[in-house]
Parts: C-alpha cells; structure tokens; sequence
C-alpha cells in the first residue's frame, strides 16, 4: 500500500497584507509525480519553500518524508532536493566541480564526493561537458546540472520549482525525459509549472492552484472530464453579434460556456459533441449567423485552467515579469518573490 510523502494540511502564509498562501492542501504518494499548476502569484513557489523548510508557514502542517517540516528542518533537508526556478550553479566551477562542492557540503568524502559527481554528469549526458566551466553551458545543460546537484544526495523526495522555465522546446522535452526517469526510479517529486503540456506528460495527479488555495485535484483526465466529453469551438464572422450566438446556444453547454466579443469566439463544453455539433449549425444558421470557423475537439488541460481562473496559460505566463535573479533588498521585494 502506498503512503504519502509529502503531506500538507491548511498552509497560510503571509507578507503583511499579501496573502500567499490561504490554507493550502497538498498530497504526493510515494513514488509519484504530483503537478502544482498555477498562473503567477498563485503561490506555488511559497508552497514549495514551505515544504523546503525555507520559509516558516503562519498556520497548518506539513509533513515530508515523514518528517515535520517545522519541528524537524533537518531531517526533512536530509531527504530532500531542490531545484528553484534559475539555475543554482557557480559559473565559474566546471560542471564536475560543482556536483563535487554539493557532495563536500553534504559531508562526503572527497572520492565519495568525485564518484558521485562523475555518475551523474554520466547520468544527465554532461561526461564530455563536465571539464568546462558551468558558464559555457547551454541553458539546458545548466538546467541538467542543475537537476544533478539536487540528486547529489539520493534525495527520496525531489521538489522542481518550475524546472523548465526560460527554456527551449528541444531542452524543456530532454529534461522531461529526465524527470520521467526519475519518476520510474522511485523517487517522488513534486513539480510546479505553467506548462499544461508539462503537468499533462509527467504529472500522476495534478493540483491546480490559484488565490492561494487548490481549486481542483486529480488526474488529467479527471480534471477534463469536469468539463465535458467534448468543447465546441465556433467564431462568428460578426463579433458584434457574439452575445446572441451564446444566448442561443448557453443552454447546449454542459458547464458554463465561454466568449470573447472582441474576436466573436465561443468555447461550449458539451456532452456528445458529435449529435451537438448539427444543432449547433442549424441554430446559427437558423438565427442568421455568418460561421467563420468552426471545430470540435476533447477538452485539453488549457480548457481546464480557462474554466478554473478565468485566464489562459499564456495569459498567465504573458503577465509574468521577466525571469531575474533573485535579491533581497528589503520586505517588498522578498513578498513579491514568495508569492510567485
């Protein structure tokens, strides 16, 4: 029987009157991949700090490892890894030198330390790389080297803070292939991303976060299915007659259909697309409706994240600021940080 990993009941967290957190339920089997999908500032990295043992929760409980995240920082950082949103790396080391450093600070031997740097640069496919200073890697290699750091010491839990981010398509889908070998090996991790491609391949269950609060929990498919079996997509050539297309087909939908009068769209969720596809036609034709297109298709993961917070994925990474290296300067700044 599988027991959860991680475990996280009501986590609050604020900064003065920003709310990050506001009773956060989390759970990971062990084993597994949980997805936490979220557009920014819905506090996904707060959550994952918590979890860390960086940030002090205000109120709940959290459990990794078996451990108490509070009562047993140590522990908890004994069974964990971390890779954060930018790559942790010294530029200026080699790639094997900076796996090495982590395996010095995890107080390794130094052949300990040498043997287990040389097995993951093998592991991640940066053996020829590993000689050359970090700084000039590619951003998918730093990302690799990255990820090889936090396995340095056979972490049972791994956390990935938007891994992926800043990355091209060819160097985000190797890491994924990285991440799924892990996921075969038994390690359990925790993933949080904008990328509905991403939760969608690599995620057992996926948490959707918004507000600082999870409005939905479960498989992809589960999560999909609460839409409907099937979405009618249709664009009308008069987007001034937007509203009255969806007057007169509102009542088709299986959950509440969506429009957008500045390009005449109508997204309808439905049940047995394919016999609601002819009546869909026959009431806009009926109505006088010129149709400029019109598709039907399963619900995909962005149909998901549109229906729970009200905006696309692209919207939400569209309102990001550009990716920085993080500093301190003062109370504002590390609120506006943690929320992210």
């Amino acid at each position: 029987m599988s027991s959860s990993a991680v475990l996280a009941e009501g986590l609050e967290k604020s900064y003065g009157e920003v709310r990050a957190l506001a009773g956060v339920d989390l759970q990971v089997e062990e084993g597994s991949l949980l997805g936490v999908l979220g557009p920014n500032g819905a506090g996904k990295t707060t959550a994952v700090r918590i979890l860390a043992t960086l940030l002090m929760p205000d109120a709940g409980r959290a459990v990794v490892a078996g451990h108490d995240v509070v009562r047993e920082p140590d522990a908890v950082r004994a069974s964990i890894g971390l890779t954060g949103q930018y790559a942790a790396v010294d530029e200026n080391l080699t790639g094997r030198e900076n796996l090495e450093l982590v395996g010095r600070l995890l107080h390794m031997g130094r052949p300990d330390a040498r043997a287990r740097a040389d097995e993951l640069l093998a592991a991640f496919d940066l053996s020829d790389a590993g000689r050359r200073p970090a700084r000039t890697y590619s951003g998918g290699m730093r990302r690799r080297l990255d990820l090889a750091a936090s396995l340095v010491g056979r972490p049972s839990v791994l956390f990935l803070d938007e891994p992926t981010t800043g990355l091209d398509p060819a160097s985000r889908i190797a890491l994924w292939d990285v991440v799924e070998g892990l996921r075969r090996d038994g390690t359990t991790i925790l993933l949080t991303t904008q990328y509905l491609e991403e939760a969608d391949r690599l995620a057992d269950r996926i948490a959707v976060i918004d507000g600082g609060r999870v409005i939905a929990e479960g498989t992809s498919t589960e999560l999909k299915d609460r839409l409907g079996e099937d979405v009618v997509d249709l664009r009308v050539a008069d987007a001034g007659r937007t509203h009255e297309a969806l007057g007169i087909l509102e009542d088709l939908a299986a959950t509440t259909p969506r429009a957008d009068a500045s390009d005449g769209r109508i997204s309808l969720p439905v049940h047995h697309g394919a016999g609601i596809l002819a009546e869909v036609v026959r009431r806009i034709d009926g109505a006088g409706l010129e149709v400029a297109e019109l598709s039907l298709h399963r619900p995909s993961l962005d149909d998901v994240f549109l229906a729970l917070t009200g905006r696309t994925a692209e919207a939400a990474v569209a309102v990001a600021e550009p990716a920085r290296p993080r500093r301190r300067f003062g109370r504002r700044r590390r609120a506006e940080e943690a929320v992210a």
